[in-house]
């Protein structure tokens, strides 16, 4: 008559699909402006990533003896690729989204079970080995395409993507030649360049000339800031949707911003200043959409508030003070190895639990 089942017996209704279509539905407006500012590469990177991806999906669920049809309804793996292909430079190679879309689907997601067993963040395992493996494609950004005389069209977007030629036969580096500006990975490349080795006598010196480049427009980067905004508002859509909690993005930003406010008061013009941090870079985009990954991040609200602060502080170690000018993937991947910690002991107290007296 009655059927015997574990607890709990209710369930919140967020099915892994909705949660999954709901976050990349939250990325969509970011990859709009990317497309607006940075071209059509973006588009290209994107299908390439979501299709290698499915194809792994189905193989390996296949090798696994597993419904495949399941695995890959839940868009799991989709949001893995959309992630990654956002992440890259939108004129990278064809086969740079390829390596990193098997890495992260295959070393970073099915070596460890699958969906809900893996340690770290699978799209942030993809990056990284792209990024240590190939540093010069994964730094090669396109600046603006309202500094370039001549856009690249749709057509120029694929053939540099497969071909690495344009239609008109320009290569990437050759359409960047009549841009006066330092076209590296982010303005933060830039500015770990111009202003690492400053000294307290030429840090304004230098960093006048830094702002000085065209890429740069009252202090913040052009394209990067609006592509930031549009992250921070499809994260702020997120929470309010109750898809992430605040904790992780809220202690992550403050972190950062109480050690980089300190550091900028403590040695002024000797680092970028840290309003532009939180609007170059990686900054919004991991704090909403990458550090709060369900399975990778911690689970229990203080921890949550601890992971969240952990990563903030490692991303302002990393970018001030280490080789990498970004570092929000290395936080994260860091900041994975730390949560079965976090969570031991962050659990909230059982209920009529009282603690043990010394």
């Amino acid at each position: 008559m009655f059927k015997m089942v574990s607890s709990p017996h209710t369930h919140s209704g967020k099915l892994t699909m909705r949660i999954m279509l709901w976050v990349i539905t939250a990325m969509l407006p970011a990859m709009c402006v990317q497309l607006y500012y940075f071209g059509y590469g973006v588009l290209i990177q994107s299908a390439l990533a979501i299709s290698f991806a499915l194809i792994l999906e189905w193989i390996v669920t296949l090798l696994r003896k597993k419904p495949a049809l399941f695995y890959i309804s839940d868009f799991s793996v989709v949001l893995t690729a959309f992630i990654l292909a956002v992440a890259i430079p939108p004129y990278a190679p064809y086969w740079i989204i390829l390596i990193g879309v098997f890495s992260a689907v295959i070393l970073g997601k099915h070596v460890y079970g699958g969906l809900g067993q893996n340690l770290f963040n699978p799209a942030m395992i993809g990056y990284v080995v792209l990024l240590i493996s190939f540093p010069l494609q994964m730094t090669t950004w396109l600046p603006p395409l309202t500094l370039l005389n001549e856009p690249p069209t749709f057509a120029d977007a694929y053939h540099l993507i497969f071909t690495g030629f344009s239609t008109d036969g320009f290569s990437l580096h050759q359409l960047t030649q009549s841009v006066d500006a330092i076209t590296q990975a982010t303005p933060l490349d830039s500015a770990k360049v111009v202003l690492g080795n400053s000294s307290v006598e030429n840090a304004e010196i230098k960093y006048r000339t830094l702002l000085s480049s065209p890429i740069f427009s009252e202090n913040v980067a052009i394209g990067w800031w609006q592509v930031n905004l549009a992250f921070l508002c499809g994260g702020l859509f997120l929470i309010w949707k109750r898809i992430i909690h605040w904790q992780i993005p809220v202690a992550m930003l403050v972190s950062f911003t109480v050690f980089a406010g300190l550091t900028e008061l403590i040695a002024p013009m000797q680092h970028y200043q840290t309003l532009p941090h939180l609007f170059s870079g990686a900054m919004m985009f991991g704090a909403f959409f990458i550090a709060t990954d369900p399975v990778t991040a911690s689970i229990t609200p203080k921890g949550k508030l601890v992971f969240g602060g952990l990563v903030g502080f490692l991303v302002y170690i990393i970018r001030f003070y280490g080789s990498y000018p970004d570092g929000v993937a290395f936080a994260v991947l860091l900041g994975n190895i730390c949560v079965p910690l976090i969570d031991h002991y962050t659990r909230p107290r059982v209920a009529g639990h009282q603690r043990k007296r010394a």
